[in-house]
């Protein structure tokens, strides 16, 4: 790794084919295409595939981890990911809607950004205040991270020891915290 390159985990998740293309191959391709703007893969989860969020918004998703390593700040790489979302399509019309592509940076190293009060205020939001409210802002980590099985299963396989900086506990800890029901609801496509 050159000592300039920082490490994230990113998120992605597809759930609506863009023409003949599958939710499972957008995925595939939006991994390409990071490459193509030198971010380097380090790690790359198995794909799972989960029921939508919140339950009944739409088909099943895709949904994969992967840690990488880019000279980017986490700004720049946000910056990054949504361009990929729109060569694929990707529509924001209305929080938690179905997506061609679901790119979300979820976590750099330890860093909490844009500062633990921020963190805390978007982590203590009720259900209702998530769905209304959206950030202006890069809140790292996710503040949802603990709460969504179709982002900590994939996690699972390639940081089970990640520590959350706010919560400080591991993703195995994250994981075995979550209610049984969620966790058999998700299954391994590949």
């Amino acid at each position: 790794m050159n000592q300039n390159d920082h490490q994230f985990l990113i998120a992605l998740g597809s759930n609506i084919s863009l023409g003949r293309v599958q939710p499972l191959e957008i995925i595939k391709r939006a991994i390409a295409e990071l490459r193509e703007i030198h971010i380097n893969l380090v790690s790359l989860s198995r794909f799972y595939e989960t029921p939508a969020y919140p339950e009944g918004s739409g088909p099943n998703f895709i949904n994969s981890v992967i840690k990488v390593e880019a000279n980017y700040s986490p700004h720049r790489l946000l910056q990054e990911l949504h361009k990929i979302e729109e060569k694929f399509k990707r529509q924001r019309n209305s929080r938690w809607a179905a997506r061609t592509l679901d790119l979300d940076l979820i976590a750099m190293k330890g860093q909490v950004l844009p500062s633990n009060e921020v963190f805390q205020y978007w982590l203590d939001l009720s259900l209702g205040e998530q769905k209304a409210k959206i950030p202006s802002e890069l809140i790292l980590p996710h503040p949802r991270i603990q709460d969504r099985v179709f982002v900590l299963s994939p996690l699972l396989d390639i940081e089970p020891n990640w520590i959350h900086p706010i919560l400080n506990k591991t993703v195995v800890q994250l994981y075995e915290e979550l209610p049984g029901q969620t966790k058999k609801d998700i299954q391994i496509v590949q």
